[in-house]
């Protein structure tokens, strides 16, 4: 973990969890968060479905625990059916949005233009984008891991965007939900390449954080955490139990 950059830990509960169960779920990550008050070494944040996003945003009031979506429209308003704007996620509450994520590049077929699209909607609202870049396995096999997660950052990064307006994770297709992982050096290259591209691209770039995803677990956290290039972790499966996920946080390295 690089010094001044503060870690983020963010939860995506992807499309799982009714009401009593995610405000069960918010509320246990939220007292885990307030009680460890300035000790905390790095900011919470938990994204739950749509559904929940009003009601989850209500439970963690009050607490460092931060709000995001899991996606938003590129337009602000209009005749989308089923779709979010990022004003909408903005005016429940929400800071972030998580944004090109392998699940929509994949089962939605989002194109990279098309997330440049959304992150420039999340900066016009006022949030920030976690915008999410991977390798399949057999781009990893056929060694072009490097070139599609640069020509992704290219493509799903909008001129002008800011240090303070961007998040990247980084998540190899092939490890997410898999219990398989890369290996530590396979994590820091990729994770160098990235700092490379964006310090390359935006002002003080080599400042916004990049966070590893794919697999994250109470058991593996601790090591992938104390990465020099790695400023925290986005994680699913894990973070749909409270006791999990905060070991993932507890992980952090102290400042």
């Amino acid at each position: 973990m690089a010094s001044g950059r503060r870690p983020l830990i963010a939860a995506n509960w992807k499309m799982n969890g009714l009401k009593a169960d995610g405000v069960a779920l918010a509320q246990a990550v939220a007292a885990r968060a307030k009680s460890a008050g300035a000790t905390l070494a790095g900011e919470v944040l938990v994204s739950p479905p749509a559904t929940l996003i009003d009601a989850v945003s209500a439970a963690i009031a009050g607490t460092p625990v931060l709000l995001g979506g899991q996606d938003c429209h590129a337009q602000t308003s209009g005749a989308f059916t089923g779709d979010i704007s990022a004003a909408m996620l903005k005016d429940l509450g929400a800071s972030h949005v998580i944004l090109g994520h392998s699940e929509r590049r994949t089962l939605h077929g989002e194109t990279d233009a098309q997330v440049s699209a959304k992150v420039a909607a999340a900066r016009a609202a006022g949030l920030v984008a976690i915008v999410c870049v991977g390798e399949t396995e057999a781009q990893r096999d056929s060694g072009d891991t490097i070139a599609v997660i640069v020509g992704q950052i290219d493509g799903s990064i909008p001129a002008g965007a800011t240090v303070a307006e961007i998040v990247v994770a980084y998540e190899p297709v092939w490890a997410i939900g898999t219990g398989r992982t890369p290996t530590l050096a396979e994590i820091v290259e990729v994770h160098q390449a990235i700092r490379a591209r964006l310090a390359s691209r935006i002002p003080g770039g080599d400042a916004i954080r990049i966070l590893y995803g794919g697999s994250v677990k109470p058991s593996n956290a601790v090591e992938v955490l104390a990465l020099a290039d790695v400023d925290g972790a986005l994680v699913g499966g894990a973070s749909l139990k409270a006791e999990d996920f905060w070991a993932i946080v507890s992980a952090l390295p102290q400042a």
